[in-house]
């Protein structure tokens, strides 16, 4: 660790020097020159442990110093101690408003300055130790975070192993509305990781159908009225399925499960919720898992058109879905809104 010095006067830069000389860990670096001193700050800012600069110097002076060298990134908080023969309450005022640390007075006591400089020193290294555990402490934690991030990826993709060994198509289904998902989500401006979680969070949707009898889940033809409100309880049941959990990732999954096939004109299932009161995780899921189900084939129906998909969403928002949700998905495949 570096000790600047900086004096006018060589002699003097030399007694401090020794006084200097057998402290351990500490290198001495002298300057007579106030421009030469600040770039070795800029250079080796990191590396200096205490900056100790005379007051009275010809051109640049102490208090002049210690301001130019506190500008400089990395030095903020590194000590500073003027050496001044002045003992004026004013100039130490002044002094330390630029950013001086503590003062030694001309002449100077060798034990003293050896005294004075050892104990900045360890201060400066307590803060730089500080310094250094929270970077270390901040890198662990990010690598649990990935870790339980991962895992629970990992259960995500389990679960949907599950899934579709009921519906084969439904593993294709969320892959897919996972995708169309983050498209929506970045064309409406949500941060990434927020975009991350909505589309994996998404993956899980229509958990709630494997609680659906294979006889509604799989039937080619069109669903009678009791196996319509059959296969609508998903949603709810989705949401008992995932709720409880204090992961943020499967409590964001539970509320797209549970309001996934809610409308913008409330005319949608399972609590009519309308509007805004709808959460917008909800309302980017509605239109994803729209359009994928038209563009689809199913076992009653065929698949629609790219082009007859979008047109549906564009005539449908405002009632069905919400009008930025279309206007953004739309956006992403360069759809005009007339």
């Amino acid at each position: 660790m570096f000790v600047l010095i900086l004096d006018d006067a060589p002699l003097n830069n030399m007694l401090m020097g020794e006084a200097l000389r057998d402290l351990p860990d500490c290198k001495v670096q002298d300057f007579t020159q106030g421009s030469d001193a600040l770039a070795f700050v800029r250079e080796y800012a990191a590396q200096i442990g205490v900056a100790i600069s005379d007051y009275e110097m010809p051109g640049m002076d102490g208090l002049a110093f210690i301001r130019a060298a506190r500008a400089i990134p990395g030095f903020q908080h590194v000590p500073i101690v003027m050496v001044t023969s002045f003992d004026q309450r004013s100039l130490r005022r002044e002094a330390l408003a630029a950013g001086a640390t503590d003062f030694l007075a001309k002449p100077f006591d060798a034990v003293e300055v050896r005294a004075r400089v050892s104990n900045l020193l360890a201060l400066n290294q307590a803060r730089l130790d500080q310094i250094d555990r929270a970077a270390w402490l901040d890198r662990e934690v990010k690598a649990a975070t990935a870790v339980i991030a991962a895992r629970e990826r990992e259960i995500v993709m389990m679960l949907m192993k599950a899934a579709e060994h009921r519906d084969t198509e439904t593993g294709n289904h969320v892959v897919r509305v996972a995708e169309y998902v983050a498209m929506i989500g970045q064309a409406l401006g949500l941060a990434p990781d927020e975009v991350d979680q909505l589309s994996l969070a998404s993956t899980m949707h229509d958990v709630g159908k494997i609680s659906v009898p294979d006889s509604i889940l799989l039937k080619p033809g069109l669903l009678s009225n009791d196996e319509r409100r059959e296969m609508e309880e998903h949603a709810e049941r989705g949401r008992r399925i995932l709720e409880g959990s204090g992961s943020p990732l499967i409590q964001l999954a539970a509320e797209i499960a549970a309001t996934h096939h809610e409308r913008w004109d409330g005319t949608g299932y399972p609590n009519g919720l309308k509007g805004e009161c709808i959460p917008l995780s909800g309302r980017i899921v509605a239109v994803a898992d729209v359009y994928d189900a038209l563009t689809s084939e199913r076992p009653y129906k065929k698949a629609w058109t790219k082009t007859e998909a979008l047109n549906h969403l564009k005539v449908n928002r405002g009632s069905h879905f919400d009008p930025a949700c279309v206007e953004a998905f739309l956006l992403c495949h360069g759809v005009s809104l007339e």
